[in-house]
């Protein structure tokens, strides 16, 4: 009685399990890209194929270069990052 299977108690990787601020741009996976509200599959690919055609981001307003980030998915973006190590 009262047993939790303990898969049931680890939460999924997702923006809940993550701080803002703590994913690093130029390092992050597509997973941990996918993490940050309004980031899909589709998006974080295009962020990662910007980062190895163009190199390291150098600031964060930059990502407004990626197809598919206007000014306010930028806004929403930019709480989530960072550049420092």
């Amino acid at each position: 009685p009262g047993y939790t299977p303990r898969s049931a108690t680890v939460p999924p990787a997702s923006a809940a399990a993550v701080q803002k601020g703590s994913i690093h741009l130029n390092t992050a996976s597509a997973e941990e890209l996918e993490a940050i509200p309004g980031i899909g599959p589709t998006l974080a690919a295009r962020i990662i194929d910007y980062r190895n055609q163009y190199g390291f981001f150098t600031s964060l307003e930059e990502l407004g270069e990626v197809e598919g980030i206007g000014d306010k998915k930028l806004a929403t973006i930019k709480e989530w990052v960072t550049l420092d190590q």
